[in-house]
């Protein structure tokens, strides 16, 4: 399988620090590569990560606020200047249809990429690419901010001691794999019987937003969250107030929805120690705790088993 990892490229709030760039996630997934919220400066991180234009398939935006989307004129400009000759889609919400439009064409330059405009109206499906389906939901911020999450559906591992057993062997597996059963040797060989469930895997991304049923409707199972925490605990009047969510809050999503790997990101320049969030979160969260930084990469674990059974939390129904 190929690599299914997030390049961090940046991990700041509303302002830089020296230690932190405004936002930028690379997500690849197979053959994609996702672009989520390209904040400024995102060009030049991109070329310290060592992710080349190319590997953008999409350019997924939440919304319309600077640190999310100042990066584009110059990862659009870019992908003409490397000439990428796939299409790229953009997603962004419609009502800033204005906004991206400003940006794509902020300055003279010679355009030769295919950006394909599709602009978010509602909740729902974006787009479905050989192993996953990509959706949105409306989140609760300033302005209208959508969240993102990739689903791939769930599948079945042939197992070779079945197969074996059941005397399956080398073009009959694929056969038996696309009909679902097979005769072989007098008798019908079914699925089933030579294979286990294979949970899909699944990645959500939770940028600016207030706690809503949208942030757990994302998060549901996720094998690795990316979600926002710019605020500690001791600020929540303030995350409340400008439409964010603390590192409690979104550690205890985490731990609802059954998440494998919980991503924290986009702090406010206000916190000097990254290991405060981190206790933060594992106060409430007791899975994998990633406090992002700058230029890391961040797997997407690998598929759960169907003998862990189901994931904690699972199906979890909102804040309450």
């Amino acid at each position: 399988m190929s690599a299914r990892e997030l390049v961090v490229l940046g991990t700041a709030s509303q302002a830089p620090t020296r230690q932190r760039n405004q936002n930028g996630y690379l997500l690849r997934w197979d053959d994609q590569g996702l672009l989520f919220d390209p904040g400024e400066g995102t060009q030049r991180q991109m070329l310290l990560a060592g992710v080349p234009s190319s590997a953008i398939t999409r350019i997924c935006l939440t919304h319309f606020h600077g640190d999310h989307c100042l990066g584009l004129p110059g990862v659009v400009q870019r992908l003409s200047l490397d000439q990428v000759a796939h299409p790229v889609h953009a997603h962004f919400p419609a009502s800033g249809r204005h906004f991206f439009e400003r940006l794509r064409h902020a300055t003279f330059f010679r355009d030769v990429v295919d950006v394909r405009e599709e602009p978010i109206e509602r909740d729902g499906v974006l787009a479905t690419e050989r192993s996953a389906t990509l959706e949105a939901r409306r989140l609760d911020h300033l302005i209208e901010t959508f969240g993102y999450r990739l689903v791939e559906p769930d599948g079945r591992r042939m197992v070779p001691e079945l197969l074996a057993r059941f005397g399956v062997t080398g073009p009959d597996v694929g056969r038996l794999q696309r009909a679902g059963a097979l005769e072989l040797n007098g008798r019908t060989v079914r699925l089933e019987q030579v294979s286990e469930p294979r949970p899909g895997q699944r990645f959500a991304f939770v940028m600016d937003t207030r706690m809503c049923d949208a942030v757990y409707a994302l998060a549901d199972r996720a094998d690795l969250l990316v979600i926002e925490s710019t605020f500690l605990s001791e600020d929540e009047e303030l995350a409340r107030a400008y439409g964010h969510l603390t590192a409690r809050q979104a550690a205890s999503v985490a731990a609802e929805c059954g998440v494998r790997r919980l991503v924290l990101t986009h702090f406010s320049q206000r916190y000097s120690d990254p290991v405060l969030f981190h206790e933060e979160a594992a106060a409430v969260f007791d899975g994998e705790i990633v406090v992002a930084q700058d230029l890391t990469r961040v797997a997407v674990p690998r598929r759960a088993t169907a003998a862990a059974g189901p994931r904690p939390g699972a199906g979890g129904s909102g804040p309450g």
